[in-house]
């Protein structure tokens, strides 16, 4: 597999379909890369299946630069993509800039995304002019989860899903180079994909987008705390992973692990002569009790 880059990306559209997965550490990234991941998303739903928050807003720039280090130390060849969270580009535009590209510089992505329409150009145009690749996101916005009401499907009505199309070719010209599209009706995903000139990403905006994405833990069934439409679990890696540690908690507890195979061992007389030393420093030991020299 090449590197792929954000050229190679917009490059895609019309070509092939684009595999993009959430990736929050260095394990997950290896996976990822070994299946032949194109893009890998380090995604603020970090903050929800891995630290544990009820929504995306509460995790932080440096909770968010850990994690993209982490992950562009595992991933090789695909083009790792970092999330700016919610404040870190919303407040002003030389703000926007400053905290993307701290994501490169400091994260060793290859690009950045952030949410929302045409009240994030002016941010999208600066961190494009500094060199800095972005990806836009519009329909569902889990960093506008307050002012949505929820998590809620999106750009049901003709003029909300206008105004959806409106803001990704806004962005498009601005200079993204992909757009993710999240909980939209599959027909307007469609019209969507159809009029822009950069990549389409779905996630729940069914199959005509140029790419999918989903969250690395939905995939293998690693997150309970529910299941949304959209995802589809390849695997029950949760309930196999219970199910082996409860197996080795009973080893522990019957005093079965670790079992000869798992222990070093060393020279008969080597141990001796290291039994012989201990029970001399026990004798020395009590002599001198409570003398630390």
């Amino acid at each position: 597999m090449t590197k792929v880059t954000a050229p190679a990306v917009l490059a895609a559209k019309g070509t092939r379909k684009l595999a993009m997965l959430t990736a929050y550490d260095f394990a997950a990234a290896r996976l990822a890369e070994a299946a032949g991941v194109d893009m890998l998303l380090v995604g603020d739903s970090l903050a929800m299946v891995v630290l544990g928050h009820e929504d995306t807003l509460s995790v932080t720039m440096e909770e968010m630069l850990h994690h993209t280090r982490a992950v562009s130390r595992g991933a090789k060849n695909a083009l790792v993509v970092a999330d700016m969270p919610f404040l870190s580009y919303q407040v002003s535009v030389p703000e926007a800039v400053a905290n993307a590209g701290r994501f490169l510089k400091e994260g060793r992505a290859g690009a950045v995304k952030l949410e929302g329409g045409r009240e994030v150009l002016p941010q999208v145009k600066a961190i494009v002019a500094a060199g800095i690749p972005v990806i836009g996101h519009v329909g569902l916005m889990p960093q506008h989860v307050a002012a949505l009401g929820g998590f809620k499907v999106q750009s049901k009505t003709a003029e909300a899903a206008a105004r959806l199309l409106d803001d990704a070719m806004a962005l498009a010209d601005a200079g993204c180079f992909a757009m993710v599209i999240e909980c939209v009706p599959a027909a307007v995903a469609a019209v969507v994909t159809q009029r822009l000139p950069v990549p389409t990403i779905g996630i729940g905006a069914g199959p005509d987008c140029d790419g999918q994405v989903l969250v690395f833990h939905d995939v293998l069934g690693l997150y309970d705390r529910f299941l949304p439409k959209f995802v589809k679990q390849y695997a029950k890696l949760g309930d196999l992973a219970v199910e082996a540690l409860t197996q080795w908690a009973d080893a522990v507890r019957n005093g079965v692990f670790p079992g000869p195979e798992h222990v070093f061992s060393m020279a008969p007389d080597a141990y001796a002569a290291f039994v012989s030393r201990t029970d001399a420093s026990a004798v020395g030991s009590e002599a001198t009790d409570g003398d630390p020299a």
